[in-house]
C-alpha cells in the first residue's frame, strides 16, 4: 500500500475518535485528548497531500470517517438503522475504493525536473 493512503486512512480512524470526543468528552481531560486526536488527524492529513492530489486525500478522508462513524452510530450507539442508509453508506465506501484505485500519486519535483 502507498504511504499516502495509509497517512489517509490512519487520519480517518483518529477521526472516529475525535468526533466521537466532541460528542462525549465532558470535563478537561476528555477534551485533551479530543484536540490531541484533532492534531493527529489533521498531521495525518498534511502528510498524506505531501504525496496524493489534496482534493482527493479530503474526499477519501471525509468519506472514510463519514462511513465509519454512521456505522458505529448504528451498531454501538443505538442509532436509528435504515435500508436507505445502509445504501448510502455503501455509496461513500464504494466512491472511497473508486476514487482510491484511479488515483495516482503526485510526483516528486526532482523526477519531473529529470525527466
Amino acid at each position: 500500500m502507498n504511504l499516502g493512503w495509509l497517512y489517509v486512512f490512519l487520519a480517518a480512524f483518529v477521526e472516529i475518535f475525535w468526533v466521537l470526543g466532541l460528542k462525549y468528552s465532558t470535563n478537561l481531560l476528555m477534551w485533551t485528548g479530543t484536540v490531541i486526536t484533532i492534531i493527529f488527524s489533521f498531521y495525518f492529513i498534511i502528510k498524506a497531500c505531501d504525496i496524493l492530489p489534496a482534493g482527493t486525500v479530503y474526499a477519501v478522508f471525509t468519506g472514510c470517517g463519514a462511513a465509519a462513524i454512521a456505522i458505529i452510530d448504528f451498531s454501538l450507539l443505538g442509532a436509528d438503522f435504515t435500508i436507505a442508509k445502509a445504501l448510502f453508506i455503501s455509496l461513500i465506501i464504494t466512491g472511497v475504493v473508486g476514487i482510491q484505485l484511479t488515483t495516482v500519486p503526485k510526483q516528486k519535483s526532482e523526477e519531473k525536473g529529470s525527466s
